[in-house]
């Protein structure tokens, strides 16, 4: 493969010099959820890089021939556990940097029953004032936090994304 401008096209591409075979290659879909149990949060301290040891929200990447709710839930049971019931989308993230398109629903955790998968260290339920800010591990975990906030007991609200000025490019 190599990487040039595809006739008709206006982007490098990977090509292949002798078929023409153009791999296209697109952003990465990341699914998560701001889950809740009594008022409290759900939080995954990472056992993986990147930002290993910072605690952050159930996500990771959408899988082949997975809905994005499927891919929330399915995230929550792998890394906290954790059985939970979409409610909503909260918001869509654009992480240009790293070619990242997070979508965060807001979900229901429907018991308090939670442990570490093998991406965790620990995990647990926070009150807003017990959240660990300082060890928050990505930007886009601080807004999922601070919109779902925002939002409260809305069920009829606007679609949130990244903040004013915050391109992703962190």
């Amino acid at each position: 493969m190599v990487r040039k401008i595809p006739e008709g096209d206006n982007r490098l591409r990977l090509v292949c010099p002798d078929c023409g075979y153009i791999a296209y290659e697109n952003p990465k879909v990341v699914v998560g959820s701001v889950a809740t149990l009594g008022g409290k949060i759900l939080l995954c301290k990472r056992e993986i890089g990147p930002r290993r040891g910072y605690w952050t929200l159930p996500a990771g990447f959408l899988e082949l021939d997975e809905t994005t709710q499927d891919g929330a839930i399915r995230e929550a049971l792998e890394e906290a556990s954790a059985r939970i019931e979409i409610l909503t989308l909260l918001a869509v993230y654009n992480i240009r940097r790293i070619s990242q398109v997070q979508l965060i629903y807001r979900a229901k955790l429907l018991a308090p029953d939670i442990a570490p998968g093998p991406e965790s260290q620990e995990v647990g339920l926070f009150a807003w004032d017990d959240i660990p800010w300082p060890d928050i591990a990505f930007p886009s975990v601080h807004w999922a936090l601070n919109h779902h906030r925002e939002i409260g007991d809305e069920t009829v609200f606007t679609l949130r994304t990244n903040p004013p000025g915050e391109t992703g490019d962190y």
